[in-house]
């Protein structure tokens, strides 16, 4: 139960600035007015505002009007609980689990680009997978920056996991290939590959995204078995973009929402499930390795919209 509460603790905390400035705009704006036409174009430019997306917006706008039309929604303060509501229902049952190989090493490609808080993501990753009792390795990818690879080798000795990592400036796909073989043969549980940084306008580094998972796939069966995109929460509408590019190069299969803490406009969780249908699997909540949590559309929503008491 405490371990529950903690987590609750940690996500009310991360969500802080976006309840406090996104939820806090629309209570403040809705509060003790009467419903109207007007007050709800008001709101229908906040919620495109708040990054939560304007299929979703859309969305919940009609539903409001359609209360306003009925005359069963009249006042302003009870559009935020209509508000809870529907988005809880746009998440249906749905699988957000990691997938795990049925033999052999698990393989998770991690991708995204530069800044988006990458390699911290793969940290706190692997401190969960070994938390959970799973032999971890690294595979450093990332061949283009020095910094990067020492990085993520400060963190493997920090968390107690194995790296694997290749020459600066040579083949991303090597270093994937020797991480797989050495998986394999120390009987490793799951292997964390990190990918360079690519931008997804680069044309050529997104082929070579392409070529690591064909790679991977000669290697160890059925893998990647998981890849997992993480997207920078404060970068708004432009992670949508990322999101859908790096969908074409790669198999997606998860997103990994990183610095939710850090940004005013955490609606975009929701643009992410309504316009991609990509699941959030992971959100990091703060800076320690600690500080990642598996995604749970409930307690977000919730989170999101409880009034702050003190």
């Amino acid at each position: 139960m405490g371990l529950v509460s903690g987590a609750i603790a940690k996500l009310r905390g991360g969500l802080s600035r976006t309840r406090e400035v996104f939820v806090g705009g629309l209570r403040s704006m809705l509060a003790g007015r009467t419903l109207d036409e007007a007050l709800i174009r008001e709101l229908e430019a906040r919620l495109i505002g708040g990054d939560v997306g304007v299929r979703t917006t859309a969305k919940l706008i009609d539903r409001v009007r359609e209360g306003y039309k009925a005359g069963t929604l009249t006042k302003g303060d009870d559009v935020l609980e209509v508000l809870r509501e529907e988005l809880k229902a746009m998440w249906p049952e749905g699988d957000r689990s990691l997938h795990f190989a049925e033999q052999g090493p698990t393989v998770i490609l991690v991708t995204g680009v530069n800044g988006a808080g990458k390699t911290t993501s793969i940290a706190k990753l692997c401190n969960l997978l070994a938390g959970e009792g799973k032999s971890v390795l690294v595979g450093a990818c990332d061949t283009y920056r020095a910094g990067a690879v020492r990085q993520l080798e400060i963190w493997a000795e920090r968390l107690g996991v194995e790296i694997v990592r290749g020459q600066e400036g040579g083949d991303p796909s090597a270093v994937a290939f020797d991480a797989c073989a050495a998986a394999k043969a120390r009987g490793v549980d799951v292997v964390v590959l990190d990918t360079a940084g690519r931008l997804h306008t680069q044309d050529p580094l997104m082929r070579q995204l392409e070529k690591l998972s064909k790679v991977i796939g000669k290697q160890i069966e059925g893998g990647p078995h998981e890849v997992l995109l993480v997207l920078d929460a404060t970068s708004g509408q432009n992670a949508l973009r990322q999101a859908e590019e790096f969908s074409k190069a790669a198999r997606v299969t998860g997103i990994m929402l990183a610095k939710l803490d850090g940004t005013a406009r955490g609606g975009i969780v929701i643009a992410i499930r309504e316009e991609l249908g990509l699941p959030v699997k992971f959100v990091g909540v703060g800076e320690t390795p600690e500080d990642i949590q598996p995604f749970d559309p409930d307690a977000f929503i919730d989170a999101l919209f409880e009034a702050d008491t003190g």
